[in-house]
């Protein structure tokens, strides 16, 4: 009996401190899962944040097209061109970095100040700058059959690396 005991004694010393790799080997896994699901987090409100950006980028867009749009006299094709004409704001420069004639007309600067307000108040879209805004206006229509406005508004959250844009284009009859 004696040698059956001393053989189940030798045996069992080899697994000793197997439990208290397991559990290390436990807590390992489960550190890198906790750390992977904030690392998910973190992309999560990126996403989101960026998404609610180019939702602002677009309704922004369309507010000034619509208020171009309204604002047309659709009397003559002659008075169309020349109602749309004012409308274009920075037509020159690359992109996001526009340069050129600022618009003069009330819609486009009251437009301009809810992009890149002054003062303490705040954007609607981060790091929106004047030159970041763009409304070019095509006025002829014997090339595409109507009259085209393209709006493009950039802009950079803090946490981006490159410049956002979006381009919204519209045709005018």
């Amino acid at each position: 009996m004696k040698t059956t005991s001393m053989a189940m004694k030798i045996r069992r010393r080899p697994q000793r401190g197997m439990m208290m790799i397991e559990a290390l080997v436990a807590i390992l896994i489960f550190s890198i899962g906790i750390l992977g699901m904030i690392s998910l987090g973190t992309v999560s409100v990126a996403a989101q944040s960026d998404a609610q950006y180019r939702t602002e980028a677009a309704a922004l867009a369309n507010e000034i097209a619509s208020e171009i749009v309204v604002a047309v006299n659709r009397t003559t094709p002659t008075t169309v061109a020349n109602t749309l004409t004012p409308f274009a704001h920075q037509t020159g420069g690359a992109q996001c970095a526009f340069t050129g004639t600022a618009s003069t007309a009330p819609a486009v600067t009251a437009w301009a100040s809810k992009v890149v307000p002054g003062g303490s108040a705040p954007s609607r879209l981060p790091g929106a700058t004047s030159a970041g805004l763009q409304i070019l206006v095509d006025t002829t229509p014997a090339v595409t059959g109507y009259n085209k406005v393209q709006v493009t508004l950039c802009w950079q959250a803090p946490n981006d690396r490159a410049v956002r844009h979006h381009t919204l284009v519209t045709y005018v009859n």
